[in-house]
């Protein structure tokens, strides 16, 4: 039991655990948690991208061939949509079985559907393969990362690495900068979990059932 209370995952489950309780017996208290875990999630958010870059870029400079890195651009897009994918099919599956949130006392009508648009308009516009594949494809490279899309994010981490791979050590600065930058990212998170989790992650499903 002690060494569950200080391994991350332990503290994540007792946390999520501890949320669900004092949300179903104190829903008020839980409504006004509901902050602590929308600001927990809005910042990893924020370190999610470039984070996503700099450990990508990091492996592509480490592999070092570039038919290395494109196999493992390949692989890194498929596996992104392979757990994607599963996410999904799990989601539904729970929703089918388990109905979560029947019987608590909501009104549809009173919900707000325009919360859904972001998602619905871009289901509407991808109509084939080539679409997706065209999605993938920024506007800007700044584009990619304000809009927080990880797809996007990744094609130029992988084109942005096997361009420091083809300048060997005359691209060594920029990737000693782009490690530090990524331990930073790591230390932000780990920082944030430090802060949160009393107050974020236990607040999040508190406020879910409030």
């Amino acid at each position: 039991m002690p060494n569950l209370m200080k391994s991350l995952f332990g503290q994540v489950v007792i946390a999520l655990v501890l949320g669900v309780v004092v949300g179903v017996a104190w829903p008020e208290f839980a409504a006004q948690l509901k902050p602590l875990g929308d600001g927990f999630i809005k910042l990893i958010r924020m370190i999610i991208a470039p984070l996503v870059f700099g450990v990508v870029v990091h492996g592509v400079v480490g592999a070092g061939d570039l038919r290395k890195v494109g196999r493992v651009g390949v692989k890194a897009i498929l596996y992104f949509e392979a757990v994607t994918t599963v996410a999904l099919v799990m989601g539904l599956l729970i929703a089918h079985f388990f109905a979560p949130g029947a019987g608590m006392n909501i009104d549809p009508s009173k919900l707000d559907a325009g919360a859904l648009g972001s998602y619905t308009d871009k289901v509407g516009q991808v109509t084939s393969t080539v679409d997706v594949l065209m999605r993938i494809i920024p506007t800007t490279i700044f584009d990619a990362f304000t809009k927080g899309d990880i797809l996007q994010v990744l094609l130029i981490a992988l084109l942005f690495g096997a361009g420091l791979c083809l300048l060997g050590e005359r691209g060594r600065p920029v990737v000693n900068i782009i490690e530090i930058i990524t331990d930073v990212l790591f230390k932000i998170i780990a920082l944030l979990w430090q802060i949160f989790e009393s107050g974020g992650t236990f607040g999040i499903p508190r406020a879910r059932f409030a």
